[in-house]
């Protein structure tokens, strides 16, 4: 059965005064880099009558300010992954190879001292290289990892659109936020791995297994519209 799993390092925003407050909870601001600015300040106005007239005017302009937060966070960000543009396949001859030292400072944000570029690399059937590996970030589109012992992995934020995993292991693993876009995973082992924010668009999701996989409620109802699911999968993710 999944598990379903609620980010627990978030940061919150807070607009207004202590009668009026808007929350923003999230935990990937910091990685939004937004096209937008939003600032939003007063000056105290001489004219001002009364101090009930400048509280009121306060009062709005925080509202107006959280309304305004709300607004670029939800409208701006899906258009940057709508547009999101890979750079060019790196030319460093030994980059397949860089899997089995991977990203040493990568951790769970996606961070990495150089990018790993693994697409069409083949690593069908390996298994003692990966094992464990930082890929954070990694770029695995169109490669081979078929068969392979990826058990304990850390592959926040890869891109893996288009990439095979048939059979592949992930059990402990920390596999959040990736992009598995029309990937095929039949049957891989998600065993007590972390999916939450992950997405399987069109991905072939036969004989996978989802025993004890960590996901949250919304990413569990969107994988769960995957046809490919077969019931076993369907019964171990709590699928309706």
């Amino acid at each position: 059965m999944a598990i379903l799993y609620s980010p627990i390092q978030q940061r919150a925003f807070f607009f207004g005064n202590s009668t009026a407050k808007l929350k923003i909870a999230t935990s990937t601001l910091q990685d939004l880099h937004l096209p937008t600015q939003i600032r939003c300040s007063s000056k105290r106005d001489d004219d001002f009558k009364s101090v009930e007239s400048l509280s009121q005017f306060k009062e709005i302009r925080n509202v107006a300010c959280g309304i305004l937060a709300v607004w670029a966070v939800t409208a701006v960000s899906p258009v940057i992954a709508a547009n999101q543009r890979l750079p060019p396949l790196s030319t460093d001859p030994d980059r397949c190879e860089r899997a089995f030292v991977g990203n040493t400072i990568g951790q769970a944000n996606g961070v990495y001292d150089k990018p790993l570029d693994l697409r069409f690399c083949d690593f069908t059937n390996e298994k003692s290289n990966l094992k464990g590996k930082s890929l954070a970030a990694a770029l695995m589109s169109d490669a081979k990892f078929d068969g392979a012992d990826m058990t304990e992995v850390v592959m926040s934020k890869a891109y893996a659109v288009g990439a095979s995993f048939k059979g592949t292991d992930f059990s402990n693993a920390v596999v959040d936020r990736v992009n598995f876009g029309k990937a095929n995973l039949e049957g891989a082992v998600f065993k007590n791995t972390v999916l939450s924010g992950s997405t399987f668009d069109d991905a072939q999701l036969q004989d996978v297994d989802f025993e004890d996989t960590i996901i949250g409620y919304i990413d569990l109802q969107k994988l769960c519209v995957n046809k490919t699911i077969n019931e076993e999968g369907r019964a171990n993710l709590g699928c309706r």
